[in-house]
């Protein structure tokens, strides 16, 4: 990842205001509206992590904003899963005894569909698959629900940006109506970059906490600066707010992974646009007005 230098004389202007602004200080949004809560690979504290399961419990719960990740398999399938191997979440070791260290990218799409996704967590989700991103996308748009879509290692699967896209357009995601309730985003800035030079529409997000100086130049591409919420403050948000993105609206920031009501209130305090959580219930409660 590879990011211009911004002039000087901008990076000492924009130390000055981030000085001069209030730690608390929202964009009027803000001001107005409660974060949008986002249910982390579905409500993930009480159903297994990105299984259809999840997405469902998080509709049950009243949460229309969910979030998943997205890997490829061997054979070129996108499956929805967050680690690049299949030991912490299936029974991969139990029925691939000899295949370690089961990388997700070594098993064919029918090998992955196999496996049990559930059992880890609970008894009570025993059988329970790894999605393919067509089967989420549709349990998605059956509970008229929203996503946040994490490209996951991009490193290991060239061409996955323009694989994603075409899988989202296949299933309808990419079109006028769906496009307000989807957004890309990734660790890697340059998957960002590309996802919004190929689909210019989609509304894009970078996962970290760049430097102030280099915010302008992010700017650019993704239309929010999504961070962990141990790395941000008041100030940092309120820079955030300050810039314009790509869509020439406020750059935004959804905050990573809140799960207790005090820092839930912390960073709705400091103005932040959403919160991703594995309890989106005790942080609706926390932060509801």
């Amino acid at each position: 990842m590879h990011v211009r230098a911004v002039a000087a004389a901008t990076t000492a202007f924009m130390g000055a205001t981030v000085l001069l602004l209030p730690t608390s200080t929202a964009h009027a949004a803000a001001d107005t509206e409660d974060p949008l809560v986002v249910a982390h690979r579905g409500a993930s504290a009480y159903a297994p992590e990105n299984t259809l399961a999840a997405v469902d419990k998080a509709d049950r719960m009243g949460f229309t904003w969910v979030e998943n990740d997205v890997q490829r398999t061997k054979d070129g399938r996108l499956v929805v899963l967050h680690d690049a191997t299949l030991a912490r979440t299936t029974n991969a070791e139990e029925l691939y005894p000899d295949r370690a260290p089961w990388n997700v990218g070594d098993f064919t799409a029918a090998e992955i569909a196999r496996l049990d996704a559930g059992s880890w967590f609970s008894s009570t989700y025993a059988g329970a698959r790894v999605p393919t991103l067509e089967q989420y996308m549709r349990r998605v748009s059956r509970n008229h629900q929203k996503l946040v879509l994490e490209i996951k290692n991009p490193q290991l699967y060239p061409g996955i940006e323009q694989q994603t896209l075409k899988v989202l357009s296949n299933e309808g995601w990419l079109g006028p109506a769906r496009l307000r309730k989807l957004v890309i985003q990734s660790f890697s800035a340059d998957t960002v970059r590309r996802v919004h030079e190929l689909r210019p529409a989609v509304k894009t997000g970078f996962l970290g906490t760049p430097d102030i100086a280099d915010l302008p130049e992010y700017a650019t591409f993704t239309d929010q600066i999504n961070s962990s919420y141990t790395t941000i403050s008041g100030s940092y948000v309120s820079m955030i707010h300050a810039l314009e993105g790509p869509h020439g609206k406020p750059l935004e920031i959804l905050t990573w992974t809140v799960n207790d009501a005090d820092n839930a209130r912390r960073v709705a305090d400091y103005g932040v646009d959403g919160i991703i959580t594995n309890k989106p219930d005790v942080v609706r409660e926390a932060t509801r007005s």
